[in-house]
């Protein structure tokens, strides 16, 4: 294979985003001649609205394939030609690919957790599931959720007429299930008969440190699911395993978005548990730097 593979990371303030890394680490070690660059909206003095030409350009100079994240997701998808189901259900999209004339979109988002949540919590029961954000992350972990069935999941969010909207549509994707909404107000009763927690806001992030409630919540056998992946543990976590509770990193759902997408890029199946590996060892060497 002669021509390098080309691919990209759209959005803004995406300077130290790990996915470039990653993906050229595995196509290094696949054996393919394999360039990951990023186009940061803000460096390239850009608004998000450009996104249809920054396509154009990407078409132009010979990109496979690029990751979309904030605030383009949803922007993008009127400069496709094609979308996959999923993306078209989700109405975002985190990646295209550049083939036969076409810029197809994809979402791997919703696989990323998907295939996180069924590896780390393979025995979770699914029958009242609570999810805590419902912003553009949270809907396609909501979306994940419901594909793998279940009776009951409550959308809570600070903007309930927010979390309503997406409850509505995933209602009408799921009808065999309940979807329902909550504002943040009514988390404490409806995690009481909950069988897990997914956590999809930004809370626990490095920029944003601490829990977005009480950790009294918490209980033994309440699972919760995480999101957010620097750091890997966050105090939502810590809180969780202190007490028992069954937990899960945000980690693989980004290194899954990663194998997902890479394997659209290229057609070939990378390897996920070292892709994890890499990623793991990425975050605790930023964490080890901040701490010096």
């Amino acid at each position: 294979m002669s021509d390098s593979i080309l691919c990209g990371l759209i959005g803004t303030g995406i300077g130290a985003s790990l996915t470039p890394i990653m993906h050229e680490e595995e196509g290094r070690r696949q054996g393919l001649p394999y360039v990951y660059r990023i186009l940061d909206l803000d460096v390239m003095g850009m608004a998000p609205s450009d996104i249809g030409e920054l396509l154009t350009y990407a078409r132009r100079f010979g990109f496979r394939g690029l990751n979309i994240t904030y605030p383009c997701k949803q922007l993008v998808i009127e400069h496709l030609d094609e979308l996959s189901p999923d993306a078209s259900r989700l109405g975002a999209v985190n990646t295209v690919l550049f083939d036969s004339g076409k810029a197809i979109g994809h979402n791997t988002d919703w696989s990323g957790f998907g295939r996180n949540f069924d590896d780390g919590l393979p025995r979770a029961q699914l029958d009242r599931v609570v999810q805590l954000g419902a912003g553009g992350a949270g809907a396609a972990v909501a979306y994940a959720a419901l594909t793998r069935g279940g009776g009951t999941l409550t959308l809570v969010d600070s903007s309930l007429p927010r979390a309503e909207e997406l409850a509505q549509t995933f209602a009408q994707q799921f009808p065999a299930q309940v979807v329902e909404a909550r504002h943040t107000s009514d988390l404490g009763e409806v995690l009481g008969s909950a069988n897990g927690l997914i956590h999809a806001t930004p809370m626990g992030m490095a920029a944003h440190p601490g829990m977005a409630f009480s950790p009294d919540l918490l209980r033994p056998d309440l699972w919760v699911a995480e999101i957010v992946y620097r750091p890997l543990e966050t105090e939502l976590l810590r809180q969780a395993r202190l007490i028992g509770a069954p937990t899960l990193s945000g980690g693989g759902m980004t290194v899954f978005q990663a194998v997902d997408a890479f394997r659209i890029f290229t057609g070939i199946e990378p390897d996920s548990k070292r892709m994890l590996a890499h990623m793991t060892e990425l975050v605790h060497g930023e964490q080890t730097a901040a701490a010096l």
